[in-house]
């Protein structure tokens, strides 16, 4: 099962946080984890992982974002990516439970045609990780911006642990589905075979 946790203090993210056991290393949490806290976003360039940002030459700022941290430990990178954009849209339909209206574009929420989310996923030697941010305030990001204050999002802390419960769920469910359902073995119908009658001529 997968681990979560919201931490109250204020950490600000530059990327570096997104490297394997740092949740470990940080929170003393072992295995499969999220973790939820606010703080400002400052990506350099260095710390990118998105090529197509980097020879853009885009940089990642917002004064103040609920931050999420996912690890997984296994190495599939197009797993990580599904996983990334399950957690979207837990966060997608958590805005729109509240009432408010959410856009997703690939690995990006909108809110009224303004980006409200950042979001990568990538894999280490020993783990796949995501970071995704949600703006809580928007002044001097270098896009038009949309913010949870702004939308109405008020109890900061109550919306993580929802969005990471969600997040939980979705795992579990996928785990139960996996367990119960029998394979299929090639050639072989559980059903018995069809019998196709040949066309009459």
């Amino acid at each position: 099962m997968v681990k979560t946790l919201y931490i109250t203090k204020r950490i600000n993210y530059s990327g570096k946080e997104l490297e394997p056991h740092w949740i470990y290393r940080n929170f003393n949490i072992m295995g499969d984890a999220v973790i939820a806290f606010c703080g400002e976003a400052n990506v350099p360039q260095s710390f990118m992982l998105d090529q197509t940002d980097i020879l853009d030459k885009a940089y990642i700022y917002s004064p103040l974002m609920l931050h999420f941290i996912i690890e997984h430990f296994d190495n599939d990178l197009s797993l990580a990516l599904y996983r990334q954009r399950l957690f979207l849209i837990g966060i997608k339909d958590e805005l729109e439970q509240l009432g408010i209206p959410i856009v997703r574009r690939v690995e990006a929420l909108y809110a009224k045609n303004r980006k409200l989310t950042v979001s990568v996923a990538s894999s280490s030697n020993v783990s796949t990780l995501v970071h995704t941010g949600i703006n809580i305030e928007t002044d001097d990001t270098p896009v038009k911006t949309a913010g949870l204050a702004e939308l109405g999002v008020n109890d900061i802390q109550s919306f993580a642990e929802n969005v990471m419960l969600r997040y939980q769920v979705e795992l579990e469910q996928i785990y139960d589905a996996r367990c119960r359902i029998r394979g299929i073995v090639a050639g072989h119908s559980p059903h018995g075979s069809i019998k196709i009658e040949p066309e009459s001529t």
